[in-house]
């Protein structure tokens, strides 16, 4: 078991007064048997009341309103977890679903529907003249080691860059440009992943990162995919592994602009900058 601190600090400065709308934030991180959080504290200036729930997808999320105006916003989140996903391969694929391709069964293909689905013909046609790199269709082949090349192959041949502007790249752009974020490559093993038949979705969240521990780092996105008696498992095209205790999911959904860790709006004619801080510590 490995636990981490994590500290997430969103600066919002008004050049005038604003009255903020309400804001909804995705800062507590995904509980389940890997994952426990021993400690949450969220702060906010100015003071908001909150009210919390669960969303579709079981994210937690909290919505903050706010009732004086302002001319900045501060939220600051500290968590302390603890990480048992200490051996992702440590797991099970139903038989039927060991070599692909296969076709997801019964209740579960009715579930995951809507996580296969499809972008447009024009980047369909893109992705699957992209994958001829690595593998062609007829080619025997294990689940795993398909995705994992699919994990692979985007490490090795796109540069990853830091991103400040806001969404997420085509999957043209991310491969015209040859480089991406990373949730420009997560979404590109997405649209391969669903261009294949199997079912992937989003992934917010954090990284530990050790070189980087001391700096000012960011939130970060990977996939994850669905394997029949295995479940969702994690895929992080940033560094070419599947995700482990050093990956703190947040965050799913089944689109990426579905799941930013703070969106709102306010009201005025100001002009708004913003900054952010991450900071991911390991504890003894």
């Amino acid at each position: 078991m490995q636990r981490y601190k994590i500290f997430h600090r969103t600066y919002y400065n008004y050049s005038s007064s604003v009255i903020l709308g309400p804001h909804r934030l995705l800062l507590r991180p995904r509980e389940d048997y890997e994952l426990r959080i021993e400690s949450f504290i969220l702060k906010m200036t100015p003071d908001a009341a909150l009210l919390w729930h669960r969303d579709i997808e079981g994210n937690s999320v909290a919505i903050a309103t706010f009732t004086l105006p302002t001319t900045q916003l501060l939220i600051e989140s500290e968590v302390i977890i603890q990480q048992y996903n200490e051996a992702p391969l440590d797991f099970i694929v139903s038989d039927y679903a060991l070599r692909y391709p296969f076709v997801y069964r019964g209740e579960e293909e009715i579930l995951l529907s809507a996580y296969k689905a499809l972008p447009d013909p024009h980047s369909v046609a893109t992705v699957n003249q992209w994958i001829k790199n690595f593998w062609h269709p007829g080619e025997k082949i294990q689940t795993y080691t398909l995705l994992q090349r699919i994990n692979e192959y985007i490490y090795r041949t796109l540069a990853y860059r830091i991103r400040e502007e806001p969404g997420v790249q085509s999957v043209e752009q991310t491969l015209a440009y040859g480089s991406g974020s990373c949730r420009d490559f997560a979404f590109l093993f997405m649209q391969a992943v669903r261009s294949l038949g199997l079912a992937a979705r989003f992934v917010s969240g954090y990284l530990y990162a050790p070189l980087m521990a001391a700096q000012i780092g960011s939130t970060h996105a990977w996939a994850e995919v669905y394997l029949p008696g295995a479940g969702w498992k994690g895929f992080d095209p940033s560094i070419g592994k599947m995700a482990g205790s050093d990956h703190i999911a947040v965050a799913v959904a089944r689109l990426p602009e579905a799941v930013p860790p703070i969106s709102g709006s306010f009201a005025g004619t100001a002009i708004s900058s913003l900054a952010v801080g991450v900071w991911v510590t390991p504890l003894i």
